[in-house]
């Protein structure tokens, strides 16, 4: 292995630790998230797709659909399920990013549809999975005629 290879994977290595633990927990998430929906007969598109208008953790193709994923990871459900914090605010910027993401395709006319992942986890490892397909609508003025 290259010298220069070596030394980047070491500090990759360093990074992933030295992350906040909200961090750490996300991406966990996130890995679960991606495997559960790959199970389950989807297409990975992308992760992480950013615009000015903010991100979408995972992107899939259902068929002929669009799959924007929200992943939401939790220790605990003391007091709400994780998908509550998929507030009308984030419902209306993720429609945006979405939007933006379509628009790099050539805004084709395509399907789309909103999913939320609930991650639970138990001392820092996987305990559950909650796929929630089709947890909402596209926000109503950026709809296709």
């Amino acid at each position: 292995m290259k010298p220069v290879k070596k030394l980047w994977q070491k500090l990759k290595a360093i990074a992933a630790t030295d992350q906040p633990e909200h961090l750490r927990r996300g991406k966990l998430g996130e890995r679960a998230a991606k495997a559960h929906l790959q199970e389950q007969g989807l297409k990975y598109l992308t992760a992480n797709f950013r615009s000015a208008r903010g991100e979408i953790d995972l992107v899939f193709r259902d068929e002929d659909c669009l799959v924007f994923v929200e992943v939401k990871t939790r220790s605990s459900e003391d007091w709400t399920r994780p998908a509550a914090a998929v507030n009308s605010r984030k419902k209306r910027l993720l429609s945006q990013t979405a939007m933006d993401y379509v628009r790099l395709l050539k805004d084709p006319r395509v399907k789309i549809r909103f999913d939320i992942v609930e991650v639970l986890l138990t001392d820092g490892t996987v305990r559950e999975v909650r796929h929630l397909p089709n947890s909402f609508t596209l926000s109503a003025p950026l709809r296709h005629g």
